[in-house]
C-alpha cells in the first residue's frame, strides 16, 4: 500500500486549452491513467494519474503549463451500494479530510482515488479496518 503521485495541472478555461496539454503528453510517450477536471471562474484543475508523472510534470513545466505533483491514495471499490461509505466511514472516524476524491475504472477493477489531508495515516487507518489501497504499479 502506497501513497500515489498525481498532476495537478493549471488549465485555462478557453478552447484548446486541454488539447494542448493533452497534445505535450502525447509527444513525450505519457499515458493519462485517469483524470479529472473541475473547473473554477476563468481556469481549471486537471487532476491526472500518469504512468510517469516525474516525466509529465517536467515535460509541462519545460512548456511553461503550471503544474505540481500531490499525493493521492487510491482505494480499490466494488461497483455496490455501501463501498464508498466504507471508505468515508474511516476516514471519519480517523479524523481525516477529504479534500476531493474522482474515480477510476482500470484492470484490477474499479477504484476511487482520494485527496485527503494525511495520506499515511489514512494509508494505516484503512489498513486496520481491513480497507486495501492499490499501488501506482496495480494501475
Amino acid at each position: 500500500m502506497s501513497v500515489i503521485t498525481q498532476l495537478s495541472i493549471f488549465v485555462n478555461n478557453e478552447p484548446g486549452s486541454f488539447a494542448g496539454i493533452t497534445a505535450a503528453l502525447k509527444e513525450c510517450g505519457i499515458n493519462l491513467k485517469a483524470f479529472n477536471i473541475a473547473e473554477s471562474s476563468g481556469f481549471g484543475v486537471l487532476r491526472a494519474i500518469a504512468d510517469n508523472p516525474n516525466e509529465a510534470c517536467e515535460t509541462l513545466k519545460k512548456r511553461n503549463i503550471v503544474v505540481k505533483l500531490t499525493d493521492v491514495i487510491a482505494v480499490p471499490m466494488e461497483d455496490k451500494p455501501g463501498e464508498i461509505y466504507k471508505v468515508a466511514k474511516v476516514f471519519g472516524e480517523s479524523n481525516i479530510n477529504i479534500e476531493y476524491a474522482y474515480a477510476y475504472a482500470g484492470p484490477k477493477g474499479p477504484a476511487v482515488f482520494f485527496r485527503v489531508d494525511n495520506p499515511e495515516i489514512a494509508i494505516e487507518a484503512l489498513k486496520a479496518a481491513g480497507l486495501e489501497t492499490l499501488d501506482a504499479a496495480d494501475l
